[in-house]
């Protein structure tokens, strides 16, 4: 039974291999024209090289029995020349392998950091940035020797071997036949290395995403090491994981040369055998040219069979890494344009929730049968309880998920029947946690805007109150901000993000503790800019400072998977309810402040 499994598990990946294999092919294909060009100079040139031998043969057998120099400088003139078209060849194959190797790699690195941009929130909340970026990066830079110089080497590799064999073959066919007697050997054992190989190099792509994955979770959350002083415990775990990379990483080199002085030793004893039947003349009678030769053209059979051995040990270590590679191109993305999708027209803002049903583990559902009307301009705020679901109707609204049953309309079109794009161009969105970019403050903006003017960027800054601080800056507008915007502070990072949304001028705005990292005084200075930027526009304001939503057109507490109240301010405190709780406890924790 376990023989079994093992068959079926080898067949697999054989033909997983050959599918992977496959689709290399189809990056290779953009560039068939210089491939082929590639193929024939390499053609040409094994053809001419090979020739080498022959002439010895001829140069012992006749040019220095029969004292010819009339032939022997002939055939030193071919040869000759021969060696120099080897050497432009060689030359022209290096530098343009090259270049079709890295247009290859570019070409894929592409692909997947695209294919990357189009999955959902899902795909990343589920695994470590740091092993996505060893994908995009590591594996792919890992092909770079593969692509650039293991798979042309290896097609001028076979093509030696069938000119050398096709020339064996002419001169002796019975000593080329003793030539293989041990190829057999050379065949079983290249099987077991493959298979043992190919599962320590799984192990060293494993402990090598973890390695990263952990670096890039240090790297992320210095400030938390530093403040509760874990530089130590944080050395110890690296040690660990990084040992654990080292030992899998020797263990997979250990076996990945085994194969090359295996070879080596094959072709030494073949050799001995060729020497030992030709000299004896064990059933084979040739002249001493000719036996010489036959060593030169074993030679020529073997060093392409042991270049031949190595490019397999790259193509096995290859194979894993594709396949991590192709399996993230291969995830298809949950949320996308449904096959007849169209481009949301302008909209006007009205926004209805109808039944929805919605939990980011479908046996833990959020919202069971969630249902409301928002009408045109007016402005929402949603609180409740952390885990309520507030930032899930964001989530939905702007389709980072997708509903699990029931529907939501925006004008009266279900959102799912439109171009992400074009939905997503509508509503301006201000997540809880704002990112900003390396680059310029103005770029920073634009984001939110792509063609906007100078001017709209300022005027846009203006509102938000992000000019002040700005124009304060050494560069002002031009200021270089580093990774995620470290050098500013949170509260000048989420103005900068303000000003980025309010830029999209959407008719639908989205406020996700939007003023969560801003002081009171700039908070009112905010508020009379918002004022002005909310008339007209339907919007959606998450905050736990309940003090900045009392003038919202009307409230939803949220809490156990629905909507548990909902009016104005007034009419809510009037009830006395759930928020009339929350506000009375957070205006009494105010006081005692």
């Amino acid at each position: 039974m376990e023989q079994t499994n093992q068959s079926i598990e080898e067949k697999n990946t054989q033909k997983n291999s050959t599918n992977m294999l496959k689709r290399v092919g189809g990056y290779l294909a953009p560039y068939k024209s210089g491939f082929l060009k590639l193929l024939f100079a390499i053609l040409v040139s094994n053809i001419v090289l090979v020739l080498g031998p022959y002439f010895t043969s001829i140069v012992i057998d006749e040019s220095i029995p029969n004292k010819d120099t009339t032939q022997l400088i002939w055939i030193i003139a071919l040869f000759s020349a021969a060696q120099l078209f080897g050497g432009w060849s060689s030359r022209y194959r290096i530098k343009n392998i090259t270049l079709l190797g890295q247009d290859v790699l570019k070409d894929m690195r592409t692909d997947v950091f695209v294919h990357l941009q189009k999955l959902p929130f899902s795909f990343f909340d589920s695994r470590p940035h740091g092993k996505i970026v060893t994908r995009v990066v590591n594996y792919i830079n890992s092909l770079s020797d593969l692509l650039s110089n293991g798979l042309i080497n290896v097609l001028s590799d076979v093509f030696s071997l069938v000119v050398t064999l096709i020339i064996m073959f002419a001169m002796d066919v019975r000593l080329t036949l003793y030539s293989f007697i041990l190829l057999p050997v050379l065949f079983v054992v290249t099987l077991v290395i493959q298979r043992e190989q190919r599962k320590a190099y799984e192990e060293v792509s494993s402990k090598q995403a973890e390695l990263n994955a952990y670096i890039h979770e240090s790297v992320a959350g210095i400030k938390v090491t530093q403040s509760y002083t874990r530089e130590n415990v944080n050395k110890d775990i690296f040690a660990e994981v990084s040992e654990g990379q080292r030992t899998t990483w020797m263990h997979a080199v250990k076996i990945q040369f085994l194969l090359a002085p295996f070879i080596q030793n094959i072709a030494t004893i073949t050799i001995s055998i060729i020497y030992f039947i030709g000299l004896s003349g064990f059933g084979v009678d040739v002249s001493t040219g000719v036996l010489i030769a036959f060593i030169g053209y074993v030679n020529n059979f073997w060093n392409p069979m042991i270049n031949i051995g190595n490019f397999y040990n790259s193509l096995v270590t290859g194979m894993v890494y594709l396949e991590r590679i192709f399996e993230i191109l291969d995830i298809e993305p949950e949320i996308q344009d449904a096959p007849n999708a169209f481009v949301m027209p302008p909209i006007q803002g009205y926004v209805v929730f109808n039944d929805v049903k919605f939990g980011y583990k479908k046996d833990q559902p959020i919202f069971e049968h969630l249902s409301f009307r928002v009408r045109s301009g007016e402005t929402i705020a949603l609180v409740g309880p952390t885990g309520a679901g507030k930032s899930t109707i964001i989530n939905l609204m702007t389709r980072f998920y997708d509903v699990d049953d029931g529907e939501i309309l925006v004008d009266g079109i279900d959102i799912r029947k439109v171009t992400l794009n074009s939905l997503r161009n509508e509503i301006g969105v201000m997540l809880q946690e704002t990112f900003i970019f390396s680059g310029t403050i103005m770029e920073n903006i634009r984001l939110g805007k792509l063609d906007a003017t100078e001017e709209e960027i300022i005027q846009a800054a203006k509102i938000v109150r992000a000019h002040d601080f700005i124009i304060s800056l050494k560069d002002g507008y031009r200021t270089v901000v580093k990774e995620r915007g470290s050098t500013l502070s949170a509260g000048q990072r989420q103005l900068i993000s303000f000003a980025r949304t309010l830029l999209a001028d959407p008719k639908v705005l989205i406020l996700d503790e939007a003023t969560s990292s801003i002081d009171t005084q700039t908070e009112i200075l905010l508020q009379e800019g918002l004022d002005r930027l909310l008339e007209g526009r339907t919007a959606f304001i998450i905050a736990h400072r309940l003090s900045t939503i009392k003038n919202s057109s009307r409230i939803f507490y949220i809490a156990d998977k629905k909507i548990q109240e909902s009016g104005s301010h007034n009419e809510l405190m009037a009830q006395k309810g759930l928020y009339y709780n929350l506000y009375s406890t957070q205006a009494e924790l105010l006081k005692k402040m």
